[in-house]
């Protein structure tokens, strides 16, 4: 179990990148899902050991992550959202030399864990070429392969899925699913699907504040009949937001289709939609930003 109790951190300019932040962290996928510039990286890093926050708590099992961070590296695994290749190294010679940087002395048993990890990560044909010629979604397996070395017992993984077509994003996060059964692993992202599909418990930061946390579904289920939608022209959607709690709007075949919560149709016209993690995430960003408007 991952705990964190007040975490706080506000950098030198005075931008407070986590409002003390509580959370508690089981075994299997957790997804920390957030817009960009909501603090996510940051509470990732503080995790990581990479930066120490301002204030608060986080402990692992019996380790203080804050006060013992070399025992929590020990048995971290972290995949950033951007990491740098040494140039013309292969993957299996990058991968060993990161093993051993991981402590992982003995040649036989290093041997046998690049071998294995790049065949799981679908690796294992390309191992004589150089990581700096991949694709985005095979460094990005690369990635999560020195991030099982050693095998760790707490997994980090940060913004993995931007940017790769959908055949690489399914590959990833099959694999995703398949290293998240027995440890800890958290999926910080801005993509809802990736963690409608993978996580049995998600949060929600906003501003650096946690404002939902739990399982998707008990989450999806507070708005149960309470998501409206209406294809509209586009000329109109001012006025539609104006007047209602507009908390979606998507282009379809040149109209805009708009989801609204309200507890009953809002006017004529509006058909009801089974609500997703994506309704929820949406109308959890625009309440907080109302409030924020009215502070």
């Amino acid at each position: 179990m991952l705990s964190l109790s007040g975490v706080t951190h506000i950098y030198p300019t005075g931008t407070r990148a986590l409002d003390n932040v509580a959370l508690e962290i089981p075994k299997g996928m957790f997804g920390l899902l957030g817009p960009n510039g909501a603090g996510k990286s940051t509470l990732m890093r503080c995790i990581a050991t990479l930066q120490t926050p301002s204030q608060g708590s986080i402990r692992f099992g019996d380790i203080d992550v804050l006060a013992e961070p070399e025992r929590l590296r020990a048995m971290l695994g972290y995949l950033p959202q951007d990491f740098g290749v040494y140039p013309r190294v292969s993957a299996y010679d990058l991968l060993d030399h990161l093993a051993v940087l991981k402590g992982i002395a003995n040649r036989a048993e290093r041997k046998e864990a690049v071998e294995t990890l790049l065949a799981q990560v679908n690796l294992w044909n390309v191992r004589k070429l150089p990581v700096a010629g991949f694709s985005g979604g095979m460094r990005q397996r690369f990635g999560i392969a020195q991030a099982l070395l050693g095998n760790p017992k707490l997994v980090i993984v940060d913004e993995p899925t931007a940017g790769l077509d959908p055949e690489e994003r399914n590959r990833f996060n099959n694999l995703l699913a398949e290293i998240g059964e027995n440890i800890v692993v958290i999926l910080s992202t801005h993509i809802v699907d990736d963690v409608t599909d993978l996580c049995s418990r998600t949060a929600i930061i906003v501003d650096g504040r946690i404002v939902q946390v739990g399982a998707p579904t008990e989450l999806i289920a507070r708005l149960k009949g309470r998501v409206w939608q209406k294809t509209i022209p586009k000329a109109e959607l001012e006025d539609y937001r104006a007047r209602m709690n507009v908390i979606s709007t998507r282009l379809r075949a040149g109209q805009t289709v708009i989801h609204v919560v309200a507890d009953e149709a809002p006017e004529h016209g509006f058909e009801p939609v089974a609500a997703e993690l994506e309704d929820l995430y949406f109308a959890t960003l625009a309440s907080t930003r109302r409030r924020a408007v009215a502070a």
